[in-house]
């Protein structure tokens, strides 16, 4: 069964920074493309940070402030996140892509982020 447990939100004030983790279980790690992914109430997910191998692909509106990066040996993602704005405030979600079988897709459960003074 694949899991994927996220943590590391919380409440920051503007300008701060939070690291958000996941840890994946049950299945190949090195098979799957990680992402970061975010909700804010009333809008789209929308899609932040990929991570396959070495290499990574941003999005724009957080591109230069937010840093994915994994540790194969631990089956884990992370997001840094630096100069946080009022507008980062969602659910952030880790997603794990199966590239090789391209079938395979799963999410965690998210953990809230809130950017507020």
């Amino acid at each position: 069964q694949v899991q994927l447990v996220e943590s590391g939100g919380g409440l920051v004030q503007p300008g701060g920074s939070l690291r958000l983790s996941c840890v994946a279980s049950g299945l190949i790690f090195n098979n799957y493309r990680m992402g970061w992914y975010r909700q804010a109430p009333g809008k789209q997910r929308e899609f932040l940070a990929a991570i396959t191998g070495s290499s990574t692909r941003y999005a724009d509106s957080v591109k230069g402030r937010f840093t994915i990066s994994s540790d194969n040996a631990k089956n884990t993602v992370y997001l840094e996140m630096n100069v946080l704005k009022p507008e980062d405030t969602a659910v952030y979600y880790c997603n794990a892509y199966n590239f090789v079988t391209k079938t395979n897709n799963y999410w965690g459960q998210g953990t809230q982020v809130t950017i507020s003074s």
